[in-house]
């Protein structure tokens, strides 16, 4: 068995395979094992490997085989494997290459010939690597999580640092590793979770401000003043927050979590412009973030904002830790919050089974299990796809007839190309049980009326949102279900002047993302629509100066 984690290149061409085989074995043969292998046989071989990170094939191999089925063959055994088409150049626009990354057979490309190399080969496979990674137990952790596996703060805190990108371990408290952790902390199992951070710093049962500051998030102080409070760090916070930085604006950005709003808990993302292979939520605002910090901006994270009233200054924003923030002007980034499904015997079950979005960081616990996701927009696909490579089986349950109004035509056809995704339409949740942890299921056909008892492990609840705006002052113009009204939507016959395109009915107070009336719930839309927000930022402190 190969010592290392194994880079495959599966062709029948045997120069083609052979040069490409030197090049990575030049690039990546001190960390990886590099096979050339022809088309014969080659399932059961890579079967066999302990770790596969990446397997690379041509279109087509001997005997009218094509790639794309031995990719797949591969995947059963290696769900986590990045899977790469070789493709001549001119080729791969074909319908075989087009229609294998449509429906999520393979991650990406590389292109014959890959010259240069640091261009065509080298910076797609360190990115494909990187994906790889990303699934694998990390090497070095920073943080280490001590809990119960069901419990729901152990969930928490495994979602916070999941999406904050940290390398973490998680042991059950009752497993030999979580017993020793313990016992190496010097502390007991009466109070749960336990935190202890590569710094030798530990924290019991700590909070989520806890958490933010030890992550080197710096704590709120009293009077802080700035040109823009942004307030909510999804993808249209975040845009916000590098224009405005990066313009000289002195910048303070505030979440109730980490950065990256319900985008951070996507697993891929298709059709962001300029990334045509993908990439995860996570990473995307993890990148953002980092840009928005080396523009200037400052982060306030794990405090809710509990309150806008106006000041001498502008605006000031109160937090839920009793701090205050002051600004000239505010972005409303708040996105919005997963809608409740509101069956008692769900709720009672939520963290130990039942999560409202956050997928990523339980997919690796459930493998062979049985997984429901309900909701059919793009983040319940995203989810489904993900936890795929792990679970027995994902359900995905809908109250329409089917995905097509709400899901784009790309992921709708990644689902019907993985085997053990199924999509169950009419259907409702009506009913959980289970004695510490979900176990079983009550579902409800609509048309007919029917319930079903089904076993399930998991249950991932992404449904649309409902608008976090019910702290907002009055003056704040909202729709029926709490949407923030900005410019020609706002009812500006008792306002001194209309609104500005993003403005709302307070001057000065902008509103952008998925928490504002009509807008488009997509990313690309969101991080227009934050740049959009600081342009008119600076219009209306201009007027003010």
């Amino acid at each position: 068995m190969p010592p290392h984690p194994v880079i495959a290149v599966v062709m029948d061409q045997p120069e083609t395979r052979s040069a490409l085989g030197a090049d990575l074995r030049r690039r990546y043969g001190a960390d990886y094992t590099i096979l050339e292998l022809g088309s014969d046989n080659v399932v059961p071989v890579l079967s066999d490997v302990h770790s596969l990170a990446v397997v690379i094939s041509t279109v087509e191999l001997a005997g009218r085989v094509m790639g794309v089925e031995v990719l797949g063959g591969v995947r059963r055994a290696h769900p986590d494997a990045r899977r790469v088409l070789l493709v001549d150049r001119g080729q791969w626009a074909s319908h075989p290459v087009r229609r294998a990354m449509v429906l999520g057979q393979v991650e990406g490309y590389l292109f014959v010939p890959w010259m240069p190399r640091e261009q065509w080969l080298h910076l797609p496979m360190a990115e494909y690597l990187a994906d790889w990674s990303r699934t694998q137990r990390p090497e070095i952790v920073a943080v280490t999580v001590v809990g119960r596996r069901w419990d729901d703060r152990s969930h928490a805190l495994r979602d916070m640092l999941s999406r904050a990108s940290v390398p973490f371990a998680f042991h059950d408290a009752d497993s030999e590793p979580g017993r020793a952790a313990i016992a190496d902390m010097r502390l007991d199992s009466s109070v749960l979770p336990v935190v202890r951070f590569h710094t030798g710093e530990v924290a019991v049962d700590p909070s989520d401000i806890t958490i933010s500051e030890l992550l080197g998030f710096r704590a709120t102080r009293p009077g802080l003043l700035c040109d823009v409070a942004i307030i909510g760090a999804g993808p249209a916070g975040l845009s916000a927050a590098v224009y405005a930085a990066s313009e000289g604006l002195s910048t303070v950005i505030i979440d109730p979590s980490v950065p990256g709003g319900q985008a951070g808990t996507s697993s891929r993302i298709r059709n962001y412009l300029g990334f045509p292979r993908g990439l995860s939520g996570s990473e995307l605002t993890n990148r953002a973030t980092e840009q928005a910090w080396l523009f200037g901006a400052e982060f306030v994270l794990a405090r809710r904002a509990e309150r806008l009233h106006r000041s001498e200054v502008g605006y000031v924003v109160s937090l839920s830790d009793s701090t205050d923030v002051t600004a000239r002007a505010v972005v409303l980034a708040t996105g919005v919050e997963w809608r409740r499904l509101g069956v008692p015997s769900v709720e009672a079950l939520l963290g130990v089974g039942v999560y409202y979005g956050a997928a990523g960081a339980e997919a690796d616990a459930l493998e062979g299990e049985p997984v429901f996701v309900v909701g059919g927009g793009n983040s319940a696909g995203q989810a489904a796809v993900h936890l795929a490579r792990h679970a027995e089986s994902v359900t995905i349950l809908i109250r329409s007839q089917s995905l097509a109004a709400s899901m784009s035509d790309y992921l709708i056809g990644q689902l019907e190309a993985v085997e053990n995704i199924h999509v169950r339409a009419m259907t409702e949740v009506v009913g959980a049980s289970g004695q510490t942890r979900l176990q079983r299921l009550t579902l409800r056909q609509r048309r007919t009326g029917t319930e079903e008892e089904v076993a399930a492990t998991a249950l991932f609840v992404m449904t649309g949102g409902q608008p976090h705006t019910d702290w907002l002052p009055e003056e704040v113009q909202r729709d029926s279900h709490g949407y923030v009204l900005t410019g020609d939507d706002v009812s500006s016959a008792t306002l001194a002047r209309a609104p500005l395109f993003l403005e709302t009915s307070l001057y000065g107070v902008f509103a952008v993302g998925d928490v504002r009336h009509g807008a488009t719930r997509r990313v690309a839309p969101s991080v227009g629509y934050g740049a959009i927000a600081i342009s008119l930022v600076h219009q209306f402190l201009a007027e003010h100066d």
